[in-house]
């Protein structure tokens, strides 16, 4: 799997290069700006970037405008991007054209090798990986007075972080310690709450879910 990779901080991207590839990825460019990231993007038709938010010249978004020019180019090229603060604003720009192959991380997750490679070849798979503070965001602001979410029982309410985050069922049973059926009867219900059609695809139940927590507002 090839990696177009963009971070401006010299020990992070190296340690991200060293990162991915430990785990079979294939660096294809690791880049520091954002011309450059445009340009590697372009010429070598990455499997995924992976790519810091602000890069220079800018350092305000650059990184995440070449990623949706380059989507735009390029519809479905799979982009995660990595922030230091949560941004709703990111989040619904990488969500507006209602595809898979997006995520937004902060870079703490980054620490934890074993959910950031998860969530490159989730992203890279077509799917989504949201971090948990984002969809805690999104559920806060909304929670205080909207009527479905306030319906919702606290354990259908940890499903919904968990899928909302990309995980599938058999994810979210083992990350609770219940069974994959108990999951799925816990997806129907929320589904039915919310008001949205329930799917059996991961990812579009993802989008679906997101796209409800972020709506009028």
């Amino acid at each position: 799997m090839r990696v177009v990779l963009a971070e401006d901080l010299f020990l992070l991207r190296d340690g991200l290069v060293r990162l991915l590839e430990a785990h079979g990825f294939e660096i294809a460019a690791a880049v520091e700006s954002g011309p450059e990231l445009t340009r590697a993007l372009a010429e070598l038709e990455p499997d995924v970037a992976v790519v810091d938010v602000r890069l220079p010249p800018t350092h305000t978004d650059e990184g995440l405008q070449c990623a949706l020019n380059a989507r735009r180019d390029r519809p479905g090229l799979p982009v995660l991007v990595l922030s230091q603060h949560v941004e709703q604003l990111y989040a619904r720009e990488l969500l507006a054209d209602g595809t898979g192959g997006v995520g937004y991380l902060l870079k703490d997750r980054v620490f934890d090798a074993e959910q950031f490679v998860d969530a490159v070849r989730r992203v890279a798979a077509g799917g989504t990986a949201m971090d948990p503070q984002v969809i805690q965001q999104l559920l806060s602001r909304r929670a205080a007075d909207d009527q479905p979410l306030a319906r919702i029982t606290p354990r259908e309410r940890e499903v919904l972080e968990l899928m909302a985050q990309g995980r599938s069922n058999a994810a979210i049973a083992g990350k609770l310690v219940v069974t994959e059926r108990a999951i799925a009867k816990h997806t129907a219900n929320i589904f039915t709450k919310l008001g949205l059609e329930v799917s059996d695809d991961d990812n579009r139940r993802v989008l679906a879910v997101l796209a409800f927590l972020d709506r009028g507002r």
